[in-house]
């Protein structure tokens, strides 16, 4: 009798949207995308970013075109980095997060809402710091901050530092996720506290948030290194995580941080 290897089962994706990612939705996972899922390649396309932005603007009086891009990349890196690095830190598996794979849902305003995944992800080929986050980094993030900074004229700053505040939101939470095992954020903050990649370019994540003794010292504020530009949008002011000096606050929004 012949007596089949099996190898062990791969926790599903669905497994993840626990704890702090409880109001996560998780990723649909379809090789047939439909037409309510926008590719993530169009992204790049200026005519279909100036289209998005008109929408997406909507809601804030057609403000200034930095701002507006800003805020809307918030939402989605914010999806990026929840479902990335919760695949990525907890199963040690590599999301089809690139441009060329990936497709997205949307709000009526354009907001990222969701992602559609081809697969399920593949195991890492490797786990150093800087290769297993290489699809997020040099597959989406790179390519997008460039377009996103074309058509606005926003520094590529500003997006790497939201992509980065998000980025480091997500790893702190994950260590308190119930399928955490102990350090299952070193890999992200080794990348985070690196100046440079292993090729010797600057590394765009490097030390995105600092956390300073604001009011009590048993709990530090949390702060941006950068600036969203968000209060270039009137009305808006700065963020609670402003790494300005003066944070007014005009108004109360939806969108903090």
């Amino acid at each position: 009798m012949t007596t089949r290897l099996t190898r062990p089962m791969t926790p599903a994706l669905s497994s993840l949207y626990v704890g702090p990612l409880e109001g996560v939705t998780p990723p649909r996972i379809s090789a047939a995308f439909g037409t309510d899922a926008l590719p993530a390649r169009e992204l790049l396309d200026p005519a279909r970013l100036a289209a998005l932005f008109d929408r997406f603007g909507a809601q804030y009086g057609h403000g200034d075109r930095r701002a507006v891009a800003s805020l809307w990349s918030k939402w989605h890196f914010s999806a990026l980095a929840a479902h990335g690095l919760a695949a990525n830190l907890l199963l040690k598996r590599d999301l089809p997060l690139g441009l060329d794979e990936l497709h997205l849902q949307q709000s009526p305003e354009g907001e990222t809402t969701g992602l559609v995944l081809r697969h399920a992800g593949r195991p890492l080929a490797e786990l150093d710091s800087h290769s297993r986050f290489a699809t997020l980094l040099d597959d989406h993030l790179s390519p997008l901050v460039e377009a996103l900074a074309a058509a606005t004229g926003a520094s590529p700053k500003v997006f790497w530092s939201n992509a980065g505040n998000y980025f480091e939101y997500f790893a702190g939470a994950l260590d308190d996720h119930p399928m955490a095992l102990p350090g299952v954020s070193e890999p992200a903050q080794a990348l985070m506290a690196s100046r440079a990649l292993p090729d010797g370019r600057r590394n765009p994540l490097y030390r995105p948030v600092r956390y300073v003794e604001h009011v009590a010292p048993d709990r530090p504020h949390r702060v941006r290194r950068l600036c969203c530009i968000r209060y270039l949008i009137e009305g808006l002011g700065y963020c609670a995580n402003c790494p300005m000096g003066c944070r007014r606050t005009t108004r109360t929004t939806r969108e903090d941080g």
